[in-house]
């Protein structure tokens, strides 16, 4: 008898544990959604970043920017001159873009996006700025997604002598 009862309970828990997998399974995951940027140097890879540059000289970089939002998502991407500041999370830079770019990416999508910039002043430790927006189709408007990529470079101007 004593063996009986063994076995019951040992079925039992086994029926217990897979009666809570199978429910587990199939309850919806909430699944909370990202977007990223990264910043490429002119080859697409990561590194190899100029350190410093001369007025006017065309400075090559590619932004690598991925959608994991779990829908389709308008993105843009505004580069700016810091001249040594960088944006927070919460807010971005107070300064007006130099550089403007659109890209729509699917769910589980990214691309990489050339971009070229040119400095007009020189300026040590110069902070180039990309702040990624999302557009809210709900709200219609942009909104900052709080992140960012910079760069910083010494930007000096060409003497002759």
């Amino acid at each position: 008898m004593k063996l009986n009862e063994e076995v019951f309970a040992v079925i039992l828990a086994i029926t217990i544990v897979s009666s809570v997998l199978s429910i587990a399974m199939i309850l919806p995951k909430s699944i909370e959604g990202f977007a990223a940027i990264g910043l490429l140097g002119e080859e697409g890879k990561i590194g190899d970043y100029p350190r410093e540059v001369f007025v006017g000289e065309e400075v090559k970089l590619n932004l690598f920017v991925a959608n994991y939002m779990g829908y389709s998502a308008l993105f843009m991407i505004l580069g700016k001159v810091g001249y040594g500041r960088i944006p927070t999370n919460e807010t971005p830079l107070e300064a007006p873009p130099i550089v403007t770019k659109y890209v729509v990416l699917c769910n589980k999508c990214n691309v990489t996006i050339p971009v070229e910039v040119v400095f007009n002043e020189p300026w040590i430790n110069q902070t180039l700025v990309f702040e990624l927006y999302r557009y809210d189709t709900n709200e219609n408007k942009w909104n900052y997604t709080g992140l960012y990529v910079f760069l910083r470079l010494n930007v000096t101007s060409l003497v002759l002598w």
